[in-house]
């Protein structure tokens, strides 16, 4: 029944730990003692794209924030709450803004549709596509122009994220936090780094500078 559809993730949790402790039984009693995470993850909240699972990476490994369309919008407490802590207490040397193709999203933003509520949101990411409409509308098949527009987007989003205050600040005393703009395949797995990165505000115009 669908109702008990939920106890399924109480029963999965129960074998994870189980085959977790078979492999390293001391494995919770560490992770219970603090994290030490060198990485920011900001990605979409798409259910198909979890951070630790497509790096092969275990719990407390990645700092994780996650919303529609992986946006850095400078108004959003939530998102800058995480950014802050990871940079201040945590001390993370990177952070990756992780879109991913296919992203419902970015497709949304690239019409006209009607989605109530959510049009406030999408409003952020049909900024990017004016930035670049010149380069998506001369862009023929759908398909493609999706993709690039998937890959601008976050290209933005680093750009924004080196545009926060207090992330320039920790530039002026080192070189971290650099800052990375990558976009994960749901085709095939396989993560394409965009060889966008960031870790100066020296990129960026004159008018975004502390």
């Amino acid at each position: 029944m669908a109702s008990e559809l939920h106890k399924e993730l109480l029963s999965g949790n129960e074998v994870w730990v189980r085959n977790t402790l078979k492999v390293k039984p001391d494995f919770f009693e560490k992770l219970a003692e603090a994290q030490h995470p060198q990485f920011l993850w900001i990605g979409c909240s798409d259910s198909r794209v979890p951070a630790t699972e497509i790096t092969n990476t275990v719990p407390g490994s990645i700092f994780v924030h996650r919303n529609i369309a992986n946006m850095v919008v400078h108004t959003d407490t939530n998102l800058l709450s995480v950014v802050n802590y990871a940079v201040e207490v945590l001390k993370v040397k990177h952070i990756i803004v992780c879109g991913h193709y296919g992203c419902g999203g970015v497709k949304a933003a690239m019409t006209n549709g009607d989605y109530g509520y959510l049009n406030n949101w999408l409003l952020h990411i049909k900024d990017v596509y004016r930035l670049h409409e010149k380069e998506l509308d001369g862009i023929a098949d759908e398909g493609e122009r999706f993709d690039r527009f998937v890959e601008l987007n976050v290209q933005e989003q680093v750009r924004d994220l080196a545009k926060v205050s207090f992330i320039q600040d920790k530039w002026k005393s080192g070189e971290f936090p650099h800052i990375h703009g990558w976009v994960y395949s749901l085709k095939d797995g396989l993560i394409k780094d965009l060889g966008v990165a960031i870790n100066s505000s020296e990129s960026l115009e004159n008018v975004y500078k502390y």
